[in-house]
């Protein structure tokens, strides 16, 4: 027994002590990981660099920094990694064939960070879906809806398909209307809504608003409203001009008209 003890004990010192170092080279190399992720983001972040490229850029850092520690500990251990790495290439094309997909993804990812048609805060509509970019990561977009919903769409889907960026440019253009009945003063109604447009102090005087008729329709005459605002104000003040609009032209009598028929009827003689 003393002489097995004897053999044994130095192969259990040498693998306890591989077993300590090991597990020193995880803690270290996990330390590691988080300071160079947090160096790079504030470096980038200093750069004003995109949210978006800034959150692609951490995960891609993320991803590799650990493949090379986890290598780093199988070569502790005595693991080859030349083959291992020959392995992963092998069982990468295997499963890369399998998961078209998401390479699908994680390409329209890159092309949407390089191109950029639209960037984290803005305010998109794609697929059937709208709502505020809030993420984009390597194969997923997450979008914040209006109501409160999160919505993840897959690069590869977006970067196919169409997308609306409502948010893009910074000023835009309020499409209304209102229809008048065709007994109204149609100079009076469309002074009342200049009047409501020229009191509005988040409405452009630049582009220039427009009020014109539009249509002369079945019940009633249309009347386009056409004013300018920054993108952030455009609900607010579509929601808000529409209802001084009603109230005003109900003020002065200005009926705006319902759908309605008239019928000429002839007796027989």
């Amino acid at each position: 027994m003393a002489t097995i003890m004897e053999t044994l004990w130095p192969k259990f010192l040498d693998a306890g002590m591989g077993l300590v170092w090991a597990v020193v080279v995880l803690v270290a190399g996990l330390k590691a990981i988080g300071v160079l992720r947090k160096v790079l983001r504030r470096a980038m972040e200093r750069g004003n660099v995109d949210i978006g490229v800034i959150q692609f850029m951490d995960a891609s850092v993320k991803i590799a920094a650990y493949a090379v520690l986890i290598l780093a500990l199988l070569a502790h251990f005595g693991v080859q990694t030349t083959s291992f790495i020959t392995i992963l290439g092998s069982a990468g094309v295997a499963i890369g064939l399998s998961l078209q997909g998401s390479l699908a993804n994680f390409a329209g990812g890159i092309l949407i960070l390089v191109l950029k048609p639209f960037l984290v805060g803005h305010y998109i509509s794609t697929s059937g879906c709208e709502g505020t970019v809030r993420e984009i990561s390597l194969f997923y977009t997450t979008l914040h809806t209006a109501d409160n919903r999160s919505v993840v769409i897959p690069n590869g889907t977006l970067s196919n398909g169409n997308i609306v960026n409502y948010t893009a440019n910074e000023t835009r253009r309020v499409d209304m209307s209102v229809d008048v009945s065709y007994d109204a003063d149609l100079k009076r109604a469309r002074e009342v809504i200049e009047q409501i447009l020229e009191q509005d102090d988040k409405i452009l005087k630049d582009p220039a608003w427009v009020v014109a008729v539009d249509n002369l329709g079945d019940s009633g005459i249309t009347i386009l409203i056409r004013p300018w605002v920054r993108s952030e104000d455009y609900w607010t003040v579509k929601w808000r001009i529409l209802e001084k609009v009603h109230d005003r032209l109900g003020e002065e009598n200005i009926d705006i008209p319902f759908p309605q028929m008239t019928v000429h009827l002839e007796r027989e003689s």
